[in-house]
Order: structure tokens, then sequence, then C-alpha cells
């Protein structure tokens, strides 16, 4: 089937020598998978390596088969031009690690514009600010809402949060129910947006604390999703 998608970028692969494995989220499709064979070392080819940076916004002409396997790419260019995205070392570490955990996080083919156009408003928000030091507590926060766990926030006065029911409780019930300052820092973060996040103060101990805290809740609530290797990398930058 022959397609025309916008689509972001959430891996990129050196297969071989010269190939090229690119995992992207289309708008029309899901997340899809091509097989990009002698780009790394072709001059003369339609498709240049460089288009395929982890979480660039492409205009994409492709052949998808929609069985599971390898699609064919014949056409793609930038839809989306970022200021800062790759060139700023903080964002660059913060793209690395949001791109691992898409990755981990989204698996179906199938479309989804909320997400798609989700995903595309916050990386559009973290290239043009630059007071972004929460800013990735806050869009894996929001990202919980179209994978189906956000956190139910109509309870959330009492004490404890359990990460296991997604929901706030007046006592704990299982090892998975947490209180004090990341049950603090939730509800702050539920129901603000982007814009609000200079609001938000955290120290560096209390960012990694919550950040590792959102990892766990992920991890309870997508079967197979794996602690980003970016990770440390991420917290360092911001320690």
């Amino acid at each position: 089937m022959h397609v025309n998608t916008e689509a972001i970028v959430i891996s990129a692969l050196k297969y071989g020598e010269a190939d090229l494995i690119v995992k992207a989220y289309t708008l029309e499709s899901g997340l899809k998978t091509y097989m990009l064979r002698g780009i790394l070392k072709s001059k003369k080819g339609k498709l240049k390596a460089s288009l395929f940076q982890l979480l660039t916004q492409l205009d994409l002409v492709a052949s998808h088969k929609n069985k599971g396997t390898l699609e064919y790419l014949k056409e793609a260019k930038v839809l989306h031009t970022y200021q800062t995205l790759h060139t700023n070392v903080i964002k660059a570490s913060m793209v690395m690690f949001l791109a691992e955990v898409l990755k981990n996080a989204i698996r179906e083919e199938e479309a989804n514009k909320p997400l798609y156009e989700y995903l595309t408003a916050g990386l559009n928000w973290l290239d043009l600010h630059d007071s972004i030091a929460n800013f990735h507590l806050l869009f894996l926060l929001k990202l919980t809402r179209y994978l189906g766990f956000q956190p139910d926030d109509s309870s959330k006065d009492f004490s404890y949060f359990n990460m296991l029911d997604g929901v706030f409780q007046e006592y704990k019930r299982n090892e998975y129910c947490i209180e004090g300052e990341n049950v603090q820092i939730l509800r702050q973060l539920l129901g603000i947006n982007f814009d609000s996040l200079t609001n938000v103060k955290l120290t560096q101990v209390s960012r990694t604390n919550f950040l590792n805290m959102l990892i766990l809740y992920y991890e309870l609530h997508i079967e197979g999703f794996r602690k980003p290797k970016s990770l440390a990398v991420l917290n360092e930058i911001f320690s």
C-alpha cells in the first residue's frame, strides 16, 4: 500500500556496513520499521542518513505491506526544522532519553492521531524553550494518558499513590504504594501544561527520585518495558 504520511524518527540502527534500520512513529499507520539499504555509503540516493536523527519530524512516502515486516521507504524530507533540539547538548541528551522511552513504550501499528499530535507539540515546545530541567518529567507523565495508564487524580489529596492501580489512596494497600515527596511532586505536575513548568522548583535529588518512580510506573504498566540505558546520562546532565 502506497502511503504519504508524517512521521517521527524513534530510532536509527546501523545494519551491516551501509544499511540503516529506522523505526518511525507515523501519523497514518502507527509504528513502522524501514530498511534503508546502502544509505550510509550512497551519495546519489534520495535518502540521506542525516534525515534520520532521533525525533526528527519527517514527511514520508512509503510502501507498507502491513504484515509486521520491514517496510520500504521511497522518499523522506524534513517536515519541521528544529532550532536547538539536536545542537544543544542538554536537549540532545533529553532527546536520546525520550526516544528510548518511546521505543520501549509504543508498540501498536495503528494510527493514533491524539498521541502523534501530543508528541509533536511536546517536541516543538522543548525546541523553543530554555527552562527545560523538568520537561521530561511532565512529558512522561502526560504521555501515560495516551498509553492508557494515566494516574486518576480524582482523590489526589490522599496521602498515598498506588502505582499498581494508578490511583491515590488513604491507606497503603500494597508494596507499590508510595508517599512523601514523590506524591507531592505528582500532585503538582498533574493538570499543568508545559508553560507552567517554570513554577515547578525541584532539587537534583528530587528530580532524580521522581524520574525513577515514573520509570517504575511505566515498567508496571507496559509489559516488557525496560529502564532506558540513557537514564544515567540524563541524571548526570541535570546533577
